[in-house]
């Protein structure tokens, strides 16, 4: 449960704030939220009817916030510190949620400043989010018991060394996608098999939510599970055999370093 007197403002508008928006308004109806951006006055009142939040200027979310999420592109990170640069930021806590963006661009624009980087993914939509957090050195023990109250209300959290996190957004910041892709995949493969396609998304989506759970609430290993359900030349044997030769496992390890490259790349281009 979190605390009922946090005030918490966005800053941006965009796919993941709205995820965040969304989940902790369905877990704590009383937490004050306000959202701000610089381009979409439409979007920020979109925001506020949909969830009852505040859309608000700049100025005002900063001085009335004791939390300040970073929900902005990447790119636009640094205008948006060296705006903050302007406040007194007291004892306020931020909280990135920009991909590939390092503590080291905090540091150098904010120093003293309380920071905490966070790669939430859309899930936190559903209250299944698995964030990883690296908390900043001016992060006190009140302040890091904050940023996990606002992301465990969404799902489950991971405190972690910066050094994984490009590692902890290839499996779980972009891992969603993934599953979408496979279940878009799956979906396909009904259809072309003669099932309509509002068939073939039934089956599919009913299969990967029993698949989460019966993952999530066995003690079984996900290799174990597999293997109990693939008889020895049996239907499901014929498919998991095309997987193996086709080196599906190959491909996601390939997929997932590129990912996780990626964000170190953007670690890179964002660190000055």
């Amino acid at each position: 449960m979190l605390n009922l007197k946090l005030s918490v403002g966005f800053i941006g508008a965009g796919n993941i704030a709205e995820a965040m928006i969304s989940g902790l308004t369905k877990v704590e109806k009383t937490i004050q939220i306000r959202v701000t951006n610089h381009t979409n006055n439409e979007r920020l009142q979109q925001l506020a009817s949909n969830y009852n939040v505040l859309a608000a200027s700049f100025e005002e979310l900063v001085n009335n916030s004791r939390v300040l999420i970073i929900a902005v592109k990447p790119k636009n990170v640094k205008d948006v510190i060296k705006q903050l640069s302007n406040y007194d930021l007291g004892d306020k806590l931020i909280i990135s949620v920009a991909a590939g963006v390092p503590m080291k661009l905090f540091n150098s624009y904010l120093p003293g400043a309380a920071v905490i980087r966070a790669m939430p993914n859309t899930s936190t939509t559903v209250l299944h989010s698995m964030t990883g957090l690296v908390r900043g050195e001016n992060v006190t023990s009140e302040q890091a018991e904050i940023g996990e109250q606002i992301f465990s209300a969404v799902g489950k959290i991971l405190w972690i060394p910066e050094e994984k996190m490009n590692a902890l957004t290839a499996i779980s910041g972009s891992g969603p996608a993934y599953f979408y892709l496979f279940i878009e995949s799956l979906i396909l493969a009904g259809v072309q098999l003669g099932l309509s396609e509002k068939e073939a998304e039934m089956l599919v989506l009913e299969t990967s939510i029993g698949a989460g759970k019966m993952i999530a609430e066995s003690d079984k290993t996900p290799g174990r599970l597999r293997k109990e359900v693939t008889s020895p030349n049996g239907t499901t044997y014929a498919a998991i055999n095309i997987f193996m030769e086709e080196k599906l496992a190959e491909t996601v390890v390939k997929a997932t370093k590129a990912c996780a490259e990626r964000s170190e790349e953007m670690e890179g281009e964002y660190s000055e």
